[in-house]
């Protein structure tokens, strides 16, 4: 049985898709040689976002998934969306399962899955869904954890948004430190090919995770990754990987020295004062959201002013490189500070009439 806390980093890594026997196997073996690959991944059953793409081999794939653990000596793991892929994947001692962003999407899904897995010792990784919906998530883990399925860990894989980003997936790291928060029991682990979409970004991305204090990362690679099947672009070759994984700095969790810790306790100090002031300071501004709900029943005026909220927000993006502030950071503040100004002044509208 896999043991998801016997190491970290635990690496994950493999072609996004099994494609052909010598596809799979060489890529199996070129990480294997690499000594820095624990677990190998293949996509058999690929959901695409469009029908009439490649879906994966599905059933054909497994038996050169049990030739790499016999080659390689790797475990293998495996995405499974429905009943019937664990029956398949079972059937051939599959070692591990992880859940899409799809699946984990769809209660209906994740519970047909939960009950064919009832009671396995296979650990069973679930990525975020495709939303940014951390009850979805948590609610899939629930679900896994009633039917006995103990072996469970999470996988954070970014969010889908509207718009152009740098990456395919927004990572919105807030709401994996949320789940973690919650689950702090499980082992969460950062899949950087599905955030960034784009190889380029998959340092940075890794960094981060290991920053946040991640059990590890899933990444695809795949020996000529220009020409893969699928998500070509996110993919690097076995030896891209290596250099990869050697840039990466894994830190400690702590430290004994007394001048570290001296260190941390006044900064945390200052930043405990600090907090204090800022809270102080959205009360006031919440106060002076409140005489704006006045005013604007008093004179028959809707709450939400479009055009105003706009002008603030520009004002306040606009001073983001000034303040060393980024704009996903400013946005998300932003947008908490404005839901509760509207909670006050509808309160004030409803209390007052």
């Amino acid at each position: 049985m896999i043991d998801l806390n016997s190491k970290k980093p635990l690496i994950i890594a493999g072609p996004c898709s099994a494609e052909t026997v010598e596809q799979t196997l060489q890529t199996a073996q070129e990480l294997a040689q690499s000594g820095k690959v624990d677990i190998f991944r293949a996509g058999v059953w690929k959901p695409r976002t469009k029908p009439g793409g490649f879906e994966g081999m599905g059933i054909p794939a497994l038996p050169w998934l049990v030739e790499v653990k016999k080659t390689t000596g790797l475990p293998v793991a495996i995405e499974v969306a429905n009943a019937k892929h664990v029956e398949s994947a079972l059937a051939f001692g599959i070692d591990m399962f992880w859940i899409g962003a799809r699946t984990t999407s769809n209660p209906f899904s994740v519970q047909e899955i939960a009950e064919s897995l009832r009671g396995t010792d296979a650990p069973v990784l679930i990525k975020n869904p495709m939303n940014a919906d951390v009850e979805l998530w948590n609610g899939a883990v629930e679900r896994f954890a009633k039917c006995n399925v103990k072996n469970l860990g999470l996988i954070h894989r970014g969010f889908s948004g509207y718009g152009s980003s740098q990456y395919r997936n927004t990572p919105m790291w807030h709401l994996a430190l949320e789940i973690k928060k919650r689950l702090p029991e499980l082992p969460i682990f950062c899949d950087p090919s599905h955030i960034c979409g784009n190889r380029e970004y998959l340092q940075e991305v890794s960094q981060q995770a290991a920053d946040l204090n991640f059990n590890g990362i899933m990444v695809e690679s795949h020996i000529t990754p220009d020409a893969a099947w699928s998500d070509a672009k996110q993919q690097v070759t076995p030896a891209d990987l290596v250099t990869l994984l050697d840039s990466i700095v894994w830190r400690n969790e702590g430290s004994d020295s007394v001048a570290y810790q001296t260190s941390l306790d006044e900064l945390r100090g200052v930043i405990d004062r600090l907090d204090d002031e800022i809270l102080k300071l959205l009360s006031r501004r919440m106060e002076a959201a409140e005489g704006i709900g006045r005013i604007k029943r008093e004179n028959n005026v809707m709450i939400l002013q479009s055009s105003r909220w706009n002008q603030v927000v520009e004002r306040v993006l606009a001073r983001s490189e000034e303040l060393g502030l980024s704009h996903d950071f400013l946005n998300i503040l932003l947008e908490a500070i404005h839901i509760e100004s509207i909670n006050k002044q509808n309160h004030i509208m409803k209390s007052e009439q």
